[in-house]
């Protein structure tokens, strides 16, 4: 494809088209993690610690499980920077002119959106159990921010996950990019040798031998003369 580089990046040096950047797909994506990251812990942050019995200490709406409270916000904010790091990254990747170096940065895209992908689906399910055991408050302050963290915490799975499965296409492509450069090489090599002597391609010009009568196939002449006395 034309005007493509190493791992689907845009060749380095070409010009910055933010309109066709914000368009990409996994631009797209990382927008979309970063949003459900702050509804996250948005939401739990602002509701999801309540006043207990003696109005003394907050407790976490999540059956009192300070744990809950605090991973889905622990891996809410990491995503949120880990999304805008990523975002500056995905402008960078344009720039890099080293193979190796997008090589690193798909790698380490790759690891870090699969893992953050089951930690979610982690922080679905233990948020989802805590609040099944959990009573409500009286008055329903919260309900509603505790009940959007688990729906978008079950969102960025599929979000990140997405992403993960974009760097490794990206991945496969700069795999696949470089045998079939590396195979192109090897048969211009292989075809560069030159033929075996007395091929097709042999200089047949040479040097008729010298008192030749006109090479084999020449006509002899079967015409005798007497001599003259």
């Amino acid at each position: 494809m034309e005007g493509v580089g190493a791992y689907g990046g845009g060749k380095a040096g070409g010009a910055f088209d933010p309109v066709s950047f914000v368009q990409r797909p996994i631009v797209l994506l990382r927008i979309v993690c970063w949003f459900f990251a702050i509804v996250v812990f948005g939401c739990i942050s602002s509701q999801g610690w309540q006043p207990g019995p003696n109005d003394k200490k907050l407790i976490c709406l999540y059956n009192g499980d300070t744990n809950a409270c605090n991973y889905g916000v622990g891996i809410s904010v990491i995503a949120f920077l880990a999304s805008m790091g990523f975002l500056v990254g995905e402008y960078l990747f344009e720039q890099m002119s080293s193979v190796k170096t997008r090589k690193h940065y798909v790698l380490a895209d790759l690891g870090f959106s699969a893992f953050w992908s089951f930690l979610y689906f982690v922080c679905f399910w233990y948020l989802c159990d805590q609040w099944a055991r959990s009573t409500p408050p009286a008055s329903g302050v919260g309900t509603s921010n505790v009940r959007a963290a688990i729906a978008f915490s079950f969102f960025s799975i599929f979000s990140w996950a997405a992403i993960a499965f974009l760097a490794f296409q990206r991945f496969k492509q700069g795999a696949d990019a470089a045998f079939s450069s590396n195979f192109e090489t090897d048969t211009m090599q292989q075809s560069a040798y030159p033929s075996y002597p007395g091929g097709p391609d042999t200089d047949t010009h040479y040097q008729e031998p010298p008192f030749s009568g006109g090479g084999p196939n020449a006509r002899v002449s079967t015409d005798f003369q007497a001599p003259a006395y």
